[in-house]
């Protein structure tokens, strides 16, 4: 592909003319914006250890108080896309938020999807238009946008959990915003789906809605991935996509998430997408190769591969299964039609 003409180029008068016109001129320009076969990204393979995060959690609670945080969350930040902008890739926002015994974070609704995956803690529930979500370890629970959502904790320990937004998205589109509302009638959530394929029914018909399920039970995700197991090929991922159980779509408009399973000793190799990709361990120690950055990763810890890493998750323990929760870009980008798989 030949060199294109530099601004160095042009004379300095032509580009004052430019400048006061408000015009740029592309050629200089182009192929960053279009690069040969392969996008630019400033997302790098990063790594969020748990171990450092806990007790900087714990003290920004001895810090700063709720009425003063109404989130108190410390931003995982890709040092790629720099510190300041608050984004784990393009697209994917990431923060460790604390409640503490007897604190609630006050009810709000905003237009950024939102998640949650519980790392520590139990006493605590979210509030989603009215549904209460009990909030325990590895359990997933949406806040899609426009719904109403608080954090209560009535429990005797600090809960801790992931929140994943499509903040930066919002923001990029100018249509970022939140309200601020007034504590919910909290009832137990009406319906529930036991099983995959079973539906419930309430007075004779099917419950349908945009997001039917909120709360995503860790307990029987684990189970599921156990029972998957025994089918799956040794190498080959075990792996259970977090879906709505009505559409069979992915969970949130924006992001997908999913659970995968690494058995005792085995290494797998992720197929090579365009979507930026976050995991969080949820159980069990072990490495990945984003790469060329390897990472060793511990229980709670967090980690994120750019679009179209090459992605080899590996279980060094000869006794204990890894579980991870996944989440990434893939939804938003089938919807503009440039998802791929090389």
């Amino acid at each position: 592909m030949k060199a294109l003409g530099t601004l160095e180029e042009l004379p300095a008068d032509y580009l004052s003319e430019l400048a006061r016109a408000n015009l740029v001129p592309l050629w200089p320009s182009l192929r960053s914006l279009l690069p040969p076969r392969a996008p630019n990204t400033a997302t790098l393979p990063s790594h969020w250890r748990w171990k450092a995060i806990r007790p900087l959690l714990l003290r920004a609670g001895d810090l700063t108080p709720m009425e003063k945080a109404e989130r108190r969350v410390l931003v995982l930040a890709n040092p790629g896309r720099g510190l300041e902008n608050l984004q784990a890739s393009a697209t994917i926002y990431l923060g460790m938020q604390l409640v503490l015994p007897g604190e609630t974070a006050p009810s709000h609704r905003h237009t950024p999807n939102a998640a949650r995956v519980v790392v520590e803690g139990e006493g605590a529930v979210t509030v989603v238009d009215g549904e209460s979500c009990p909030m325990l370890p590895g359990d997933l629970i949406l806040t899609p946008t426009g719904q109403w959502h608080e954090h209560r904790h009535e429990g005797r320990v600090p809960v801790i959990w992931l929140d994943v937004l499509d903040l930066p998205l919002m923001v990029y589109l100018d249509v970022s915003y939140a309200i601020e509302g007034t504590p919910q009638q909290a009832r137990p959530a009406e319906y529930a789906y036991p099983a995959g394929g079973l539906a419930p029914l309430a007075h004779g018909r099917r419950v349908q809605g945009a997001y039917p399920l909120l709360r995503y039970e860790w307990q029987r995700t684990r189970d599921a991935l156990q029972a998957l197991s025994g089918s799956c090929e040794r190498g080959t991922p075990v792996q259970l996509a977090y879906v709505n159980p009505e559409t069979g779509g992915d969970c949130l408009n924006t992001f997908a998430f999913a659970a995968l399973m690494l058995r005792p000793g085995e290494e797998v190799m992720l197929p090579r997408v365009s979507a930026a990709r976050v995991f969080h361990a949820v159980e069990g120690n072990g490495e990945a190769q984003l790469n060329d950055t390897a990472i060793n990763f511990e229980q709670a810890d967090t980690f994120c591969a750019p679009g179209l890493a090459s992605v080899r998750l590996n279980n060094r323990s000869s006794g204990a299964p890894v579980f991870l929760i996944t989440a990434d870009e893939s939804p938003l980008q089938r919807k503009l039609g440039v998802y791929e798989q090389r």
